[in-house]
């Protein structure tokens, strides 16, 4: 049985960080200007790697392909997209709702060997997969400089 630390607000901080992220509110900073946006939910995401490229795969159920970006800018790529909630129905009485529903973002800072302007983008049933091409890197030489 190993020992760990007790944190005294762990159990604060969990309880603040569900209720941000059940209530869409966002985290402000100590300016008040806002530091961060909590989005209402965060799809769940597995990265993979092989010699050629890497894999993104996203779950995204229940989501139209029209609703989701894929963008890439300095580096940085961005999945967002909305699942939207189901209209109300007068004969119809919900007993538990769990899943989220709202607006997701979420971004990866990419190797740099990937190769952006190849990327591709599948989106099969509920599942959303970006193939990203490495790119060869170059061979770096040494090069000896004459000291005038």
């Amino acid at each position: 049985m190993s020992m760990v630390p007790w944190n005294p607000f762990s159990e604060l901080e969990t309880l603040l960080d569900r209720y941000q992220r059940l209530s869409g509110k966002s985290t402000q900073s100590p300016g008040g200007r806002e530091a961060m946006k909590v989005n209402d939910w965060s799809p769940a995401v597995d990265i993979s790697e092989t010699a050629e490229e890497y894999l993104i795969k996203a779950e995204l159920p229940e989501i139209k392909k029209e609703d989701v970006k894929v963008a890439v800018e300095e580096g940085v790529l961005t999945i967002q997209g909305e699942r939207r909630y189901e209209s109300e129905d007068k004969n119809r009485k919900h007993h538990r709702v769990e899943r989220f529903y709202g607006s997701f973002a979420r971004s990866f800072h990419l190797p740099e060997d990937t190769d952006t302007n190849a990327i591709r983008a599948e989106f099969t049933d509920g599942m959303l997969n970006l193939h990203l091409p490495k790119m060869e890197k170059p061979t770096s030489r040494s090069v000896e400089i004459d000291i005038n």
